[in-house]
């Protein structure tokens, strides 16, 4: 064996170990081996979690499934950014991305998906949340764009107020007032530094407290003492949830009551310490997917793959032989590869994903195909054994380059990395594109260094 081969073996085997490692479910292992040693321990389900220069540094490594297996919910978004400059409309739309990304983490759905989406003049946020039961307060959470602003009375009503006074006229005749009740204070949900669900200690009910910026704080102080015995009306979206009448200066905290049930409140929390939307959104799709659905299609997709690569595996084996059984082994490394970098990277697997994977794995299998035949070619003319593998692998390789980099070229086209507007941006299809794209290269891996390594170290005439 020489040398390049043997370092070439023994690197594709630490390969081969570390995807493993990385591939294994949880499992837990109970072995007796006597009443002194056993085993009995969990193993498998491991993450990445150590610390670098001080800096600890965590991956979650367990497959992301995507809202066809997993269910769930997805809606797309309209932002409307018509009253922005055209170079404010994409710094918005990132902005937008942003605020909702930070209000589903504090929701608490794991392994969301938020892509946003332009073409033309339309600016899109495709949001995917799997495993989400409650549909309406997800999408109420998500859609409402929770502009908080503190409102004081106009002038003109405290004019208006000040005539009635002087002239004795009964407090009813407010309702004839025209004018604007409340204007800006020029205090809004920008200057909260953080809210808390808290609860009124006389009545129980549940209600937001907030603490102000420190910026934030100098403006209510003001605020509230020169407007003392007035009230300070709160405005969620232009709707009052509460005017109280300013008792004392308030100088950096203070409470939003409003008739809220504990979930609303919750809600409102959320969004607060989000922040509110950049831009307004209407939501234009919206689809559920039930988590049985999801359940069923992984179960059956796994059944065929399962049956799929047994098939590949056992034609391989019975119509090349020792070569079908090395390229099997080859096939097993591209495996663990492509599962290890979809863990690593990470894929969010969807049913399109899996597709492009299986079609990946038919192409890792016809390049092999190519390969072997050349080889038989070589062997058909006598040609010596090592120079038969020399050269089929080298004018197999033409082949399988040329086909490769043409598939690579359709997959960065229907990736459509740039969003350009003119292309695909549906995320079934990236998806779809991201496998099929990550398993043409590690095809070209396993099938030029993997199986040529193990067809020169092993295969004998």
């Amino acid at each position: 064996m020489k040398a390049k081969n043997r370092y070439l073996l023994l690197a594709i085997t630490l390969i081969s170990l570390v995807c493993l490692i990385i591939d294994l479910p949880r499992f837990h292992l109970n072995v007796p081996f006597g009443e002194k040693f056993k085993i009995n321990q969990d193993f498998g389900g491991y993450n990445l979690d150590f610390t670098l220069f001080g800096k600890r540094i965590f991956r979650n490594l367990s497959i992301r499934q995507g809202l066809d297996l997993k269910g769930g919910l997805q809606v797309i978004y309209e932002a409307d950014v018509s009253s922005l400059k055209e170079e404010y409309r994409s710094q918005a739309l990132e902005s937008l991305r942003e605020n909702i990304n930070h209000r589903v983490d504090l929701y608490g759905v794991s392994e969301p998906s938020i892509q946003t989406s332009r073409s033309g003049n339309s600016y899109r946020l495709i949001v995917e949340l799997p495993g989400v039961e409650d549909i309406d307060r997800a999408l109420e959470m998500i859609g409402q764009t929770a502009n908080l602003e503190f409102k004081r009375q106009s002038q003109e009503l405290l004019d208006y107020q000040e005539k009635l006074s002087n002239q004795s006229e009964t407090q009813e005749e407010l309702l004839g007032f025209s004018g604007e009740y409340f204007v800006d204070s020029g205090l809004t949900g920008a200057d909260l530094a953080k809210s808390v669900v808290s609860f009124d200690q006389q009545t129980g009910k549940p209600e937001v407290g907030f603490e102000m910026t420190p910026s934030g704080g100098q403006k209510l102080e003001a605020l509230t003492k020169e407007i003392q015995g007035q009230p300070l009306a709160i405005f969620l979206d232009g709707q009052i949830l509460s005017a109280p009448v300013v008792q004392a200066v308030i100088k950096d905290q203070g409470r939003i009551t409003g008739n809220f049930s504990l979930q609303e409140a919750k809600d409102l929390v959320i969004q607060l310490n989000a922040g509110a939307l950049p831009v307004p959104v209407t939501k234009i799709s919206q689809q559920n997917i039930g988590a049985t659905l999801g359940g069923d299609s992984v179960e059956r997709s796994l059944a065929a793959g399962v049956i799929g690569l047994s098939l590949v595996a056992f034609f391989m084996f019975v119509y090349y032989g020792r070569l079908g059984f090395l390229a099997d082994i080859g096939l097993l490394v591209y495996g663990l590869i492509t599962l290890a970098l979809y863990k690593l990277i990470p894929v969010t697997v969807t049913l399109a994903g899996m597709t492009g994977f299986i079609l990946s794995i038919g192409m890792a299998v016809d390049s092999n195909i190519l390969i072997f035949e050349r080889i038989r070619e070589e062997l058909a003319k006598e040609t010596p054994l090592n120079m038969a593998l020399k050269l089929g692998f080298g004018r197999g390789w033409d082949d399988i380059k040329d086909a490769n980099v043409c598939t690579l070229i359709a997959c960065f086209v229907l990736f459509n990395p740039f969003d350009w507007s003119f292309l695909n941006t549906s995320g079934l299809v990236r998806g779809f594109a991201l496998t099929l794209a990550l398993g043409v290269l590690v095809s070209l891996f396993t099938g030029v260094v993997v199986t040529r390594t193990l067809v020169r170290v092993f295969y004998r005439k």
